[in-house]
């Protein structure tokens, strides 16, 4: 696919745009590679559904190639295609402000809630939080009716990620990069005045359960913990409760307290055979939909 127009807008001429870095531009549209070797970047294509990654992106020649359909090009051609625009389009498109913030995060690095600012929380629309979700085998149709899409600034650069909010108003905000809140955190509690609770761990459980057996959550009060620190905030409400069930990650914090709930407090049950095997909910979802895709191929 070659670009012959010549277009200038103002500050961004297309021989400048066609030296804009692919991966940095996908990222900040939301796409994040499923892999990257030395001299390549490989992404689930943002021009079509997919399951396996098949879009290549040259990082040494900074050009793109869509495996799955067979046609590849520079960063304008890129932008004509997912934004389905014109040329001078996708110059004023690159040339928008609102694409200056920078997405990368890096994982390890500690963030502290203080400095994180929440300015806008909306519905989950995002298409880079969508492909996140599907990553994790959340469909939106779950992950609306417990998430938002939240914008924050961290230290003078903007983000999204998605967000449950807990008691106090704060956020526990997950991306592909990033897991962090905002202030105050603490557990989130989802009351039906129901004489049952339901303990999980994160946010991800939660969703993950709903996916699996979502008629655990019928008739059902819900308590994530989004830190096994708030447990001890949590059990004095169990005596409101007739059940208590406990489904704690299968790790050694998950085991030890989980032990310990079952001595201490006789209307708690032990949930964890649901996902026997796995380290959490989520593992299991993840695990359960391969096997899925699996046997509808044969």
């Amino acid at each position: 696919m070659l670009m012959k127009e010549k277009r200038n807008i103002p500050g961004l001429t297309c021989e400048r745009a066609r030296s804009i870095c692919i991966v940095k531009t996908l990222a900040k549209l939301g796409h994040f590679p499923s892999r990257i070797a030395e001299k390549e970047a490989w992404f689930l294509s943002p021009l079509r559904s997919e399951t396996q990654a098949s879009f290549k992106v040259s990082l040494k020649l900074n050009r793109w190639y869509d495996h799955g359909i067979g046609t590849g090009g520079n960063v304008l051609d890129l932008i004509v295609a997912i934004q389905k625009c014109s040329v001078k389009q996708a110059l004023e498109f690159l040339n928008n402000k609102q694409l200056s913030f920078s997405f990368q995060q890096p994982i390890l690095k500690k963030r502290t809630a203080s400095k994180i600012l929440v300015f806008e929380v909306k519905p989950i629309q995002h298409p880079g939080l969508i492909q996140y979700l599907g990553s994790r085998k959340i469909s939106i149709y779950i992950a609306v009716q417990y998430c938002k899409e939240v914008w924050y600034r961290l230290n003078g650069k903007e983000y999204f990620a998605l967000g449950l909010q807990n008691n106090e108003g704060g956020w526990e905000l997950r991306n592909r990069y990033f897991k962090g809140s905002s202030s105050p955190k603490t557990y989130t509690y989802l009351k039906t005045h129901s004489d049952r609770l339901i303990l999980l761990e994160g946010m991800f459980d939660l969703l993950s359960l709903a996916e699996l057996f979502p008629g655990e959550f019928i008739n059902s009060d819900i308590v994530v913990l989004n830190s096994l620190a708030f447990l001890q905030k949590v059990t004095p409400h169990f005596k409101s409760y007739t059940k208590v069930d406990l489904y704690l990650d299968n790790d050694l914090p998950g085991n030890k307290n989980r032990k310990k709930l079952l001595q201490d407090y006789k209307n708690t049950k032990d949930r964890n055979e649901l996902f026997q095997g796995y380290k959490d909910l989520n593992e299991k979802l993840i695990s359960t939909k391969i096997v899925m895709k699996e046997l509808n191929k044969k």
